[in-house]
Formats: C-alpha cells, structure tokens, sequence
C-alpha cells in the first residue's frame, strides 16, 4: 500500500463499484462530521471533544477494509477513541454504515494514507496499532510498499506507548516470513508469543474481519502477532 520512503504515497485503486443513493448519503452526511481534519496536529482532544478522557490512549488501524474490527473494537470498549485510515471509498462506506448502525461516538476515520495521520500524533499517544491484512505485495521489487518496513515502523513505534501493541494479521505466507523478520531485526518490539497457539488462534479480544473469512474459505492458514513497544 505504502512505499516507506515517499509519506503520503500510495498505490492500488481507490474506488471499484459505483455508490448506491444510501451509500453517497453516508459520505455526504456522515463521513464530514467523523473525518479526521486535514491539517493541524492531533489528540484525543481535538478528534473527540468530550465523547471520551482527553488523556486517554488512542488506537489506531492502518487499512481497516470494510470496518468490521474497527467497528467491533470500538463497540467493546466506548470510552477508548478509535482512528480508522483507509484509501479504498468503497471501505470507508461500509466502516460508515457500521459507525452508523452501532450508534459509535469513539471512532473517527481517514481516507487517506495512515502515515499522514500518524505523523501528526503526539509521540506515546496510542495504546495499540492494528495492521490486518495488509497488501502483501508479493513481488520482490515491491518489497518497499509493505507497511511492515523501517519507515513507517519507526513511526509506529514512536507513537506507542510504552507497552502498547502493534497487531499483525496476515494469511500471506511471504509477509508472514518477511514480517518476522523484519520485527526480529528490532530492538523496539518484542513478540508476546510464548508458543504456537499465540500466533495460530485468533485472541479472543481481536475480531475477525472478512478478510480473514475469506482466507478461511479459500483454505489459507492465518497468522496473528502481537508486538509490545519495549
């Protein structure tokens, strides 16, 4: 999605199908009063007012796809603010019928490229960072646009609190190997699994989302890791 080196660059489509009545009122209605603002720097102050404690530790998911773990996540816990970044109009959408539906005052969205929004965080700002599903651009000469390179996981890291998490799902077997070791070669990271189940089984606390039902159809195994900024 992303090439670590050029912020604010970004690759793939944008839209695919064209937007039904229902869906253009969402954008036009809803997705201005949720949107993250284009300028200025940023802080649970200024993206949710009094909906939650202004000194509370955000999270944040880059490429949340149709919404549903953004919109699950956010549901459980009401009093944590919830920033979702995707390109994809068509995600957006679904992510605005899930806020709309769930009645959910703790999510805020972006689309665009999460970079962007990460850099105007205040540092140690966010308890946990979500990265479900990425692209895996499978090609070697693509390596570079893996959001899972130094660029951008220097930013993640510098974001984090001390002990927060940075969660990785993918059912890609080379971003899986490629994942691993690019986290291995970190000395801000440290993978929580103490054993196969913990990056096997799914944790009760992380949602499945419709990519991952997909992989699940089509047969793939999938990966969960969690890594603790240290």
């Amino acid at each position: 999605m992303h090439d670590p080196t050029t912020i604010g660059r970004l690759y793939g489509r944008r839209q695919s199908h064209r937007l039904r009545a229902g869906q253009e009122a969402l954008v036009e209605d809803l997705l201005p009063r949720l949107s993250v603002p284009e300028a200025g720097p940023l802080d649970a102050a200024s993206l949710f007012g009094r909906a939650i404690d202004p000194g509370a530790p955000l999270e944040l998911e880059i490429g949340f796809g149709g919404g549903e773990h953004l919109a699950a996540q956010a549901a459980a816990r009401p009093d944590t603010g919830f920033i979702g970044c995707e390109p994809f109009l068509n995600g957006v959408v679904q992510a605005l019928a899930h806020v709309r539906d769930g009645a959910l005052a703790n999510v805020r969205l972006h689309m665009g490229d999460a970079l962007t929004v990460l850099e105007r965080l205040p540092d140690a700002s966010l308890r946990r960072v979500y990265l479900l599903h990425p692209d895996p651009w499978p090609k070697a000469r693509h390596a570079k646009r893996r959001m899972v390179n130094p660029g951008p996981l220097d930013r993640i890291a510098a974001k984090l609190v001390p002990g927060g998490e940075f969660r990785l799902g993918t059912d890609d077997p080379t971003y899986c190997r490629w994942s691993m070791m690019v986290m291995d070669s970190r000395r801000d990271f440290a993978w929580t699994a103490q054993g196969p189940r913990d990056f096997l089984e799914r944790p009760t606390d992380w949602p499945e989302t419709r990519y991952e039902r997909k992989a699940r159809r089509h047969g793939h195994e999938v990966w969960y890791f969690t890594y603790r900024r240290v």
